[in-house]
C-alpha cells in the first residue's frame, strides 16, 4: 500500500520536514549577514554570546501554528519586538534545549511537560552579536500561559502555513549609522515580524518548505 503524505502544515509533515533537513555543510553559515553581505556593522560585533531559543510548534488538529512573543516596552533592548522564547545560555545550562526551555518557561510559563523537542535550525549569528541555536519543537495543546510581565507584554499564535509562504516574506531596511541594513518583516494580525526572529522564519522557510 503507497504510504499516504502527511497533510500540509500538519505537525506530521512539520515533524517529516524537520526530520529531514539537509545537514549544515562546512562554509554554510546563516544569520544578518546573509541579507546584509559585508556591511561594516558587522565587523564591529565583540566575540559572539551564546544564546538559543524555542520554535515552539503547537499541534492543532486544523492546522499547526507557530507561537511568538512580544517583548515587553520597557526592557532596554529590543523593546516591544516580536520574539521567540529564549535567551543566553547559562553556565547552568546543560546545552541550548535546555537554555531554550528554562528560558520559555521564564518567560511565558509553558511547561516543558508540553513541549517535545524534536531537533535544531543550524546556528543564526545576529547583528547585534549573538550566535542563536534556534530549537525546534512541537507543543502539545491544552498548555496554560503565564506571562513574566517583567519581559513579556503578549504571546499569540500564527499559522505556520501563514509565515511558510514566501509571498509574505517582505523585504525592508532602515538607516544604520548613514548605511542601509535590510531585513525580512512578515506582518500578522497587528504584530510586526521583523529582524532576526523574521530572519529565523525565513531560514526555517529556506530549509524546510521550499
Amino acid at each position: 500500500m503507497d504510504q499516504v503524505a502527511p497533510v500540509p502544515f500538519s505537525i506530521a509533515d512539520f515533524r517529516a520536514r524537520a526530520a529531514a533537513q539537509a545537514e549544515v555543510q562546512p562554509g554554510d553559515e546563516f544569520g544578518d549577514h546573509r541579507f546584509n553581505p559585508g556591511h561594516p556593522r558587522l565587523k564591529h560585533i565583540k566575540p559572539l554570546r551564546d544564546a538559543a531559543v524555542l520554535i515552539p510548534v503547537i499541534d492543532h488538529t486544523d492546522g499547526a501554528t507557530v507561537l511568538l512573543t512580544k517583548r515587553a516596552e520597557k526592557l532596554r533592548s529590543h523593546s516591544g519586538q516580536v520574539a521567540f522564547p529564549g535567551g543566553t545560555i547559562d553556565p547552568t545550562d546543560s546545552g541550548p534545549e535546555a537554555a531554550a526551555l528554562r528560558e520559555t518557561f521564564e518567560e511565558i510559563g509553558l511547561d516543558r511537560d508540553h513541549i517535545e523537542i524534536i531537533g535544531r535550525m543550524p546556528d543564526y549569528v545576529s547583528g547585534s552579536g549573538y550566535r542563536i541555536v534556534p530549537v525546534l519543537s512541537v507543543v502539545r495543546p491544552g498548555f496554560s500561559l503565564m506571562l513574566n510581565a517583567d519581559e513579556v507584554d503578549a504571546a499569540f499564535e500564527v499559522p505556520l502555513r501563514f509565515l511558510m509562504d514566501s509571498a509574505n516574506h517582505a523585504r525592508d531596511s532602515r538607516m544604520w549609522n548613514d548605511l542601509e541594513w535590510f531585513f525580512y518583516e512578515m506582518p500578522y494580525g497587528g504584530q510586526r515580524i521583523w529582524g532576526v526572529t523574521a530572519g529565523i522564519i525565513r531560514t526555517l522557510y529556506e530549509r524546510l518548505y521550499a
